[in-house]
């Protein structure tokens, strides 16, 4: 603790001896993956163990000054992305490192030096070994921190956005024009635009959009194949749809729940007559409905869908002042609710006792 600031320290990490065999400090997997790394050195070796030259930065506070020990200032000067070490053998340690490559590149506008962008198609699908726990943490950094449209090319110029999405991937398009893609690039502009402002976002916004298309012909194949009703068919769809999606990025139930209520209501919007309208427009997610049914009929350039878009959005304005006190914007997040503990009962006291 340094007054109100925390500060982490961590013990600077050494180099892995060859023929070193020590499962309590170090191992690595038959893929090269790290899985163990307690080995222990000096600034030196700490220096070449990080992964990126411009991350290999030192501030000394005996003499206030950076000490640079792989060439990160000319790096960071020059506006390049550099992996310290072998680049190949660096990625099969960690492949979580192309990700952090890709991201650096488009958050901070600069360019992935030759040799370090080489081996990532190559080697994109070790992604495939990396824990969905930790996957979905990084996909929230790649798409939801202000540069997701920009990260989006650069994962699909590098063969990386296969692995984090594989359900999405496989309607992906020779030219790159279809629905999906345009709502996903729409989405992504969306969402950066909205942290720029300082306002709030929520994945369950932006999965539900991104997985929309799947879901759709997902539903519409279990149509076909069974003869269910169609209602009954999208209930299904979505439950594989968020399966797989599930399989690769471990996308917690609470965001899950969400994602279902907005598909739901996109079914539902087309009933906006009378109290069921009343009715819908109470649900918690309505307005994230309404967004992406917005979002469709602009992607789509579907005219019927536009006409809805606007009669709902008509019709919102019309609602009375405590009608509209319960829509909630774009991607909004409810507050967490606070928790009022009971208080305990105590026990009653004894005579001559403290």
């Amino acid at each position: 603790m340094f007054g109100p600031e925390i500060i982490e320290v961590a013990t600077f990490r050494g180099h892995h001896e060859a023929g070193v065999n020590d499962r309590t400090t170090s191992q690595r997997g038959q893929n090269g993956m790290l899985l163990r790394d307690n080995i222990f050195g000096s600034i030196e070796e700490d220096a070449q163990r990080r992964d990126f030259t411009i991350n290999s930065l030192y501030y000394s506070v005996a003499d206030f000054t950076v000490r640079d020990y792989v060439g990160g200032m000319q790096d960071l000067k020059e506006g390049l992305i550099r992996l310290i070490g072998t680049p190949e053998t660096r990625y099969r340690e960690d492949p979580v490192r192309m990700l952090r490559a890709v991201r650096f590149a488009a958050k901070l506008n600069m360019r992935i030096s030759p040799e370090t962008a080489e081996p990532i198609p190559r080697l994109a699908t070790l992604i495939n070994d990396v824990p969905p726990a930790r996957l979905f943490e990084e996909s929230l950094k790649l798409l939801q921190a202000g540069y997701g449209f920009e990260t989006y090319n650069l994962l699909r110029e590098y063969n990386l956005f296969q692995p984090l999405f594989p359900t999405i991937t496989r309607y992906f398009t020779e030219n790159g024009d279809s629905a999906m893609e345009r709502m996903i690039a729409q989405v992504l502009k969306n969402t950066d635009t909205r942290i720029h402002n300082d306002m709030r976002v929520n994945p369950a916004f932006l999965f539900a959009a991104m997985f929309w298309y799947p879901l759709l012909e997902t539903a519409q194949r279990i149509t076909q194949e069974s003869g269910l009703a169609y209602y009954d068919a999208f209930a299904l769809a979505a439950n594989d749809v968020l399966d797989e999606g599930c399989r690769t990025l471990a996308i917690p139930k609470r965001i899950t729940t969400l994602v279902r209520d907005i598909w739901q209501l996109q079914l539902r919007m087309s009933r906006r007559q009378g109290k069921r309208a009343w009715k819908l427009m109470e649900h918690p997610k309505f307005r994230a409905a309404f967004d992406l049914l917005s979002l469709r009929a602009e992607v789509e350039r579907n005219q019927e869908l536009q006409r809805l878009a606007q009669r709902w959005g008509e019709f919102q304005v019309s609602a009375p002042p405590e009608q509209k006190d319960m829509l909630t914007g774009l991607d909004d997040e409810p507050a967490p609710r606070r928790r009022h503990r009971r208080p305990r009962k105590r026990a009653p006291r004894r005579e001559g006792t403290a």
